[in-house]
C-alpha cells in the first residue's frame, strides 16, 4: 500500500494532468455529441456549425475573387462546395475542426494556470484553429480544382499536417510562454 501511495505522490502532477485532460475532454465530447444528436442524419440534416464553416469557406473564396458556392447534398448529410462551377469537396461534420478544438482545449486546461488566462487562451486558440480551418478548406478547394489527382496527398497529408502543426505550436506557446513550464523547470 505504501508503494502505491509513494507512486501517487511521486507522479502527482502527471496524474493531475491526466485527470484534468480526460475530464474536460469527456465533458466537451459528450456535450458535442448531444449537440450533434439534435440533427437527423437520416433526413440529411447538417449541424449548424458545419454549415457555418461551409459558408465561411465559400466567403473566403469569394473574397479572393473566386467563383464559389455551397449547397446541401441530396444524398448524404454534408455541404457541397462548388468552385468555378465544379463540385470539388463535400464538407462533413468532421471538417468543422470542433474535435481538434476539443483536443486543444483539453490539453490547455490540463496545464491550466490562472483561470482567466486559461479560458482566454482557449478561446483565442479555438478562434485561430477555426480561421485556419476555413482557410484550409478554401485553399483545398482551389488545389483540388487544379490538381484533382493529388486529393489524397492534399486532403489526407498536407492540410492535416498544417493544422496539427499549428495546434502543436499553440500548445508549445502555452507551455513555454504563458504557463511558464520553462521557468518552473529551470528552478529545479
Amino acid at each position: 500500500m505504501n508503494f502505491v501511495k509513494n507512486l501517487l505522490l511521486q507522479y502527482k502532477p502527471f496524474f493531475i494532468f491526466l485527470i484534468k485532460f480526460f475530464t474536460l475532454y469527456a465533458i466537451l465530447s459528450i456535450g458535442y455529441k448531444v449537440y450533434l444528436n439534435q440533427f437527423d442524419a437520416a433526413l440529411l440534416e447538417v449541424d449548424t456549425f458545419t454549415e457555418i464553416v461551409g459558408e465561411q469557406s465559400k466567403d473566403v473564396l469569394v473574397f479572393l475573387g473566386k467563383e464559389a458556392e455551397v449547397n446541401a447534398n441530396i444524398y448524404e448529410p454534408c455541404i457541397n462546395l462548388i468552385y468555378k462551377g465544379k463540385f470539388v469537396a463535400r464538407i462533413i461534420e468532421g471538417c468543422n475542426a470542433v474535435s481538434v478544438m476539443i483536443l486543444f482545449a483539453s490539453f490547455i486546461f490540463a496545464f491550466s494556470a490562472k483561470w482567466m488566462k486559461t479560458i482566454l487562451y482557449i478561446l483565442i486558440g479555438c478562434f485561430v484553429i477555426h480561421l485556419l480551418n476555413i482557410l484550409r478548406i478554401a485553399l483545398l478547394a482551389m488545389a483540388l480544382y487544379n490538381y484533382p489527382k493529388y486529393e489524397h496527398l492534399l486532403h489526407g497529408v498536407i492540410f492535416p499536417l498544417v493544422i496539427y502543426s499549428v495546434v502543436f505550436a499553440l500548445w508549445f506557446l502555452w507551455l513555454y510562454k504563458f504557463f511558464g513550464y520553462e521557468k518552473s523547470d529551470t528552478k529545479k
